[in-house]
């Protein structure tokens, strides 16, 4: 007699969907004027029960609570980038720990997201990821880990939990450094984020992080990577921007990611939390009321709900 697999429990995994659809965070020109009303909305009406924080957002929990709740939305996380790695920033790193999540817990979040930018490229417009990431030595991943296990316990005492985010053009971008970052960081007070779309444009498997640190994966960034942009990217040497406009991220089931399998080892592992929608996209070439129906259907369709 066969046994039936495990799936993800709908009441304990909601679906979020993040903004980067509409506006890019990070490359302010990755814009077409869609305002923050509209963002929301559409995401509303594409289905989904969450989502992050955008710089368009209002920054008053007074305002934005109520404008989310009006569409049946709910926050799943801030983002934090930390700076253990370079000098003299740690304390202003904590400063901005803080401020985050006194923020998020006002929204009701209990995610905190983080990753460490310290000497990071990804933001630089016009420099090659896989050239001049940076390489930390054994002072700064010492560093990098003493904060992150700070930080955990900071967010237990707060009642959250600390995710950290593999990504590209950082120093915690490959498979290898996941791997240092889990075996020398506390499971109780370091989670893992897993992002599909960046483990996979790094050159990871997906599946094998999922099924390897399952325990500890307590957030997902679920997108997907057209494989033939990967290879150009690589090839041609391309910034995270250039990749961004040549379209390398695409919602789930829209590019090379094989997901069932991934689903299938987070619900063998028990996992619980978000499962966030995200695709960097350029809303001038990817409609993103468009795509982000597109992911829903997608998920109803594997996940079942």
């Amino acid at each position: 007699m066969s046994i039936a697999p495990r799936k993800l429990d709908p009441q304990k995994v909601p679906l979020g969907i993040t903004p980067t659809l509409w506006w890019n965070d990070d490359f302010l020109s990755i814009d077409i004027g869609i305002p923050f009303g509209q963002c929301v909305s559409e995401m509303a009406l594409a289905g989904f029960h969450g989502c992050s924080i955008g710089h368009k957002y209002p920054t008053d929990p007074a305002v934005l609570k109520p404008a989310l709740e009006l569409r049946g939305l709910r926050v799943s996380e801030p983002w934090v980038s930390t700076y253990f790695t370079i000098k003299e920033m740690k304390e202003q790193t904590l400063k901005s720990f803080h401020q985050e999540m006194n923020f998020i817990k006002g929204m009701g979040a209990t995610d905190m997201v983080v990753a460490e930018f310290g000497q990071a490229v990804n933001p630089l417009p016009a420099v090659s990821l896989f050239a001049n990431r940076p390489i930390f030595n054994d002072r700064q991943w010492k560093d990098l880990f003493d904060g992150l296990n700070h930080l955990g316990e900071i967010s237990n005492a707060n009642g959250m939990r600390l995710c950290y985010h593999p990504h590209m053009g950082t120093g915690v971008m490959i498979k290898e450094d996941v791997d240092r970052l889990m075996a020398n960081t506390d499971p109780n007070l370091v989670h893992l984020l897993l992002d599909t779309g960046h483990l996979a444009f790094a050159g990871a498997d997906p599946l094998e992080v999922a099924t390897q640190y399952g325990s500890r994966i307590k957030h997902i960034h679920l997108k997907d990577v057209r494989s033939n942009i990967v290879t150009q990217a690589r090839e041609e040497g391309f910034s995270f921007y250039d990749a961004i406009e040549a379209g390398v991220f695409t919602v789930p089931g829209d590019g090379a990611i094989d997901f069932p399998p991934i689903f299938a080892a987070l619900a063998d592992a028990g996992f619980e939390g978000w499962l966030v929608v995200e695709a960097e996209q350029d809303p001038a070439k990817a409609n993103p009321l468009q795509y982000a129906k597109m992911a829903r259907s997608y998920l109803r369709k594997t996940l079942g709900w």
